[in-house]
């Protein structure tokens, strides 16, 4: 069970106060295991000559039940539905073949994604690696709700830094410019990271995300940020895949 930060927060101080606190709950839960299968969602924008190599995008397509996840995480999917369209639309000869995977069983620890990379490029627990293991150029996260992109998390690979500062250059106006050495946890770039593959989150506004939406009856459409979502217009860019 979730509460809201304002229901929290009136307990804690209540209690605070040494005044007992009395709650009455009504909660039902069905376990429903007719069908205990989930699934990935994958599709490719070919490449050209160098169409056996792969660039990949992805975010985790399932949810909690309690809302509708709206921003945990049907914003990062449309996100990254979205770049695969624009890239379609815009006419660009891609190199390299573009994929996107939209993952299932995300919440239940990453199940979809660990499953994809198990099968495709490596078992982390023998490291037995796949031939399509040497063909991975990198895969890109996006999983923290709804607000503006301000940079990527460099999970530890300091040495990639300058590719992600040349390619946010044109994007600094816009407010993203942040790079940080640090590790985030708790989504589908770990499980490329668990095989030894390139795998990156990127940073974003929170947005109300661990306070309110965050697993709870509140992550809806209603809170998704509008502005944060769109294709910023004028900014353009070509960037060889």
């Amino acid at each position: 069970m979730t509460l809201a930060v304002e229901h929290y927060g009136r307990i804690w101080r209540t209690l605070e106060k040494k005044i007992p606190v009395t709650l009455t709950l009504d909660i039902q839960n069905t376990f429903y295991d007719q069908d205990l299968n989930a699934f990935n969602i994958v599709g490719d924008l070919p490449g050209g000559d160098k169409a056996d190599e792969i660039v990949m995008i992805g975010a985790h397509f399932d949810s909690w039940h309690a809302g509708t996840g709206a921003t945990d995480n049907a914003a990062g999917s449309a996100v990254m539905l979205e770049a695969m369209r624009i890239l379609k639309a815009s006419g660009a000869t891609l190199r390299r073949t573009v994929r996107i995977g939209l993952w299932g069983g995300e919440e239940e620890g990453l199940l979809g994604s660990k499953e994809y990379v198990k099968a495709h490029f490596g078992d982390p627990e023998t490291m037995q690696l796949k031939p399509d293991h040497a063909k991975l150029a990198g895969y890109f996260n996006l999983d923290n709700g709804t607000g503006a992109i301000r940079g990527v998390y460099l999970q530890g690979n300091e040495a990639v830094a300058p590719i992600f500062q040349g390619w946010m250059a044109p994007f600094k106006n816009l407010g993203m410019d942040a790079l940080t050495i640090r590790n985030t946890g708790g989504t589908d770039h770990l499980s490329y990271d668990a095989v030894g593959l390139p795998g990156f989150q990127f940073i974003q506004d929170e947005i109300e995300y661990f306070s309110l939406t965050h697993h709870s009856n509140m992550d809806v459409y209603e809170r998704v940020q509008a502005q944060d979502m769109m294709p910023q217009r004028g900014h353009r860019r070509v960037v060889r895949l």
